[in-house]
């Protein structure tokens, strides 16, 4: 994602699904998944960009579990693979 990322908006379609948000526990450890795979791709020379970091952050500030995350990731990104029915707009990303 190189493209600017307007997380207020995201967060706000993010509020407005239907999904069962994880413990503080499982959050917990999600965070910490998602910070081994930050320094993975940081070692790769494949760190995110501040707005990613961003979306990840909220994405998980919103106790969002790990296959809802991929799948809003895809549809921000507008990917073939994105599930058509999720309520996410890809003209989230300025």
């Amino acid at each position: 994602m190189t493209r600017a990322l307007d997380i207020g908006a995201i967060r706000a379609q993010v509020r407005a699904l239907d999904y069962v948000r994880g413990t503080p526990a499982e959050v917990a450890m999600w965070r910490e998944g998602d910070a081994e795979a930050r320094a993975n791709l940081a070692i790769e020379g494949m760190d995110l960009d501040a707005d990613e970091h961003a979306l990840f952050d909220m994405l998980r500030a919103e106790a969002v579990p790990p296959p809802l995350a991929t799948a809003i990731v895809l549809k921000l990104l507008d990917h073939p693979d994105a599930d058509p029915a999720l309520a996410i707009t890809p003209a989230t990303i300025g």
